[in-house]
């Protein structure tokens, strides 16, 4: 744990609380007798910190922006992708405690586990040092990512695949969901988007929000506007 809390600039008081946000909710169903503390608390808590400290750091660095295109860059840095690159690079999966059947191929971590656990260790980070702690991490961390969509507030799919459809008269894009598959800790929902007049596109997601992005996002290349 040494390397991680290191990355982290942050040394554990209590350092249980770094462990449970590394431990997946598998690991409970492993062993019944023992009382594990598994990330899905710690996730919670990390993720209303997460959005707090990126409101109030939005807020001073583009002081003279409208809500909306606040809205739009806070949604893109607290998004699950975002959160899994901060936890690549922290090299969570490395640390983490989890069922062997939680893996991916060669042993890998899901990169949606991984971003539950960065949001985890965020609200450890917290609850050990207060406040300012998961703010020095979280603005060294993600200072590349604010500063790379600095130019302009970045746009969610699902609202530009909106935008281009209704300035078309084709409609609102309809969401279907096709699939849910997997155990209930670790879903995957399949989900299908349509606009009249164009194939449709689907793609997969740790929840619905995420595979209708990623579909809308989809759908956007296919009909060739190039957003984002």
């Amino acid at each position: 744990m040494e390397p991680l809390q290191e990355a982290l600039g942050h040394r554990f008081a209590d350092i249980s609380r770094l462990e449970e946000a590394l431990t997946h909710p598998s690991m409970a169903g492993l062993d019944r007798r023992a009382k594990v503390r598994v990330y899905e608390r710690l996730e919670f808590l990390g993720d209303r910190v997460l959005g707090l400290i990126i409101a109030e750091w939005l807020l001073e660095r583009f002081p003279d922006e409208p809500e909306g295109a606040l809205a739009r860059r806070h949604t893109a840095l607290v998004r699950a992708e975002t959160l899994t690159k901060v936890a690549e690079r922290l090299d969570l999966g490395r640390y983490m405690r989890l069922a062997p059947s939680e893996h991916e191929e060669h042993g890998k971590v899901n990169p949606g586990i991984q971003a539950d656990a960065c949001e985890a260790v965020i609200g450890a980070l917290y609850l050990d040092g207060g406040l300012e702690v998961p703010r020095r991490f979280i603005r060294k961390a993600w200072a590349g990512t604010l500063e790379n969509a600095a130019a302009a507030p970045p746009q969610d799919p699902k609202t530009a695949l909106q935008e281009w459809a209704m300035g078309r008269g084709l409609g609102l894009p309809v969401y279907e969901t096709v699939s849910r598959t997997g155990p209930d800790h670790a879903p995957v929902f399949e989900v299908r988007v349509t606009v009249k007049g164009h194939p449709p596109a689907t793609a997969k997601g740790a929840s619905k929000r995420i595979a209708e992005k990623q579909a809308a996002g989809d759908l956007l290349r296919q009909i060739g506007t190039g957003k984002q």
